[in-house]
């Protein structure tokens, strides 16, 4: 008999940076743990505006500083790489993936697939950025190198990063919607690109990015999946231990 291969699926939930890292983790466990375990899958908002910065980010801007004094800006540490996100009224994926191509570029192409054809269903067209690395910029949506999808013009929409442990992957990226300008702009010196009404519906983007994900994986069983008590207790674990220092510069 064919052994199982299961997606779970968390319905999308609004929680604190620290919260949603720590479930994003808390599901890269569950990938060593559940032998029936294949992928997981799932969107969330963040509780407030926060900026999330990558594992490797270590010289913060003065400005950073101040907004988070001020209690104007929440910041949490990723577990993942890559540059500054800006979380504000935009939506967020997770994908955990127990045995993805060990070849990191092949894994980023079949993830930004699905992206791209459930977009593609949405309405929009997106093709990967073809710009270098720029560890000098700090805002992830400044530059679009191959991790990256934009649009005909040039304009990034989704903005990805890794984190594998013992060849399994977790893959989140932010999915560009309308975020404050004035914050963004405080943060970054720039404004934020304009992005077209018909991608600010949440749940028109989820439908169609769901749709898309069953298609490119057509041998999953889909679970939804529902967090327990002994669930948070763990993910609330995670949290404390892993990014509750990390709102304290």
């Amino acid at each position: 008999m064919e052994k199982l291969k299961k997606v779970i699926y968390l319905d999308p939930l609004n929680l604190t940076g620290p919260e949603q890292m720590a479930i994003d983790l808390f599901l890269l466990g569950k990938s060593f743990k559940d032998k029936d375990f294949h992928m997981a899958l799932r969107f969330y908002t963040w509780d407030g505006d926060w900026l999330s910065i990558g594992k490797n980010q270590t010289e913060l801007p003065a400005i950073w500083i101040k907004l988070l004094k001020e209690k104007k800006l929440n910041i949490v540490r990723r577990p993942s790489g890559g540059q500054a996100v800006l979380h504000s009224k935009g939506l967020t994926y997770a994908v955990i993936w127990k045995h993805p191509p060990r070849n990191k570029k092949e894994s980023y192409l079949k993830i930004s697939q699905w992206l791209k054809d459930g977009f593609n269903q949405a309405g929009i067209d997106l093709s990967f950025g073809n710009q270098p690395v720029n560890i000098s910029n700090n805002n992830c949506f400044a530059t679009s190198t191959l991790a990256d999808l934009v649009d005909k013009d040039k304009i990034k929409h989704i903005g990805s990063a890794q984190y594998w442990r013992k060849g399994h992957l977790l893959q989140h990226g932010e999915i560009l919607m309308e975020p404050c300008k004035e914050l963004w702009k405080q943060v970054f010196k720039t404004d934020p690109k304009k992005v077209k009404k018909e991608l600010k519906e949440k749940e028109r983007i989820i439908f169609f990015l769901k749709e898309s994900f069953i298609k490119i994986w057509p041998d999953m069983q889909w679970f939804d999946y529902k967090l327990d008590q002994k669930d948070k207790e763990i993910i609330k674990r995670l949290s404390q231990e892993n990014f509750k220092e990390l709102n304290h510069f």
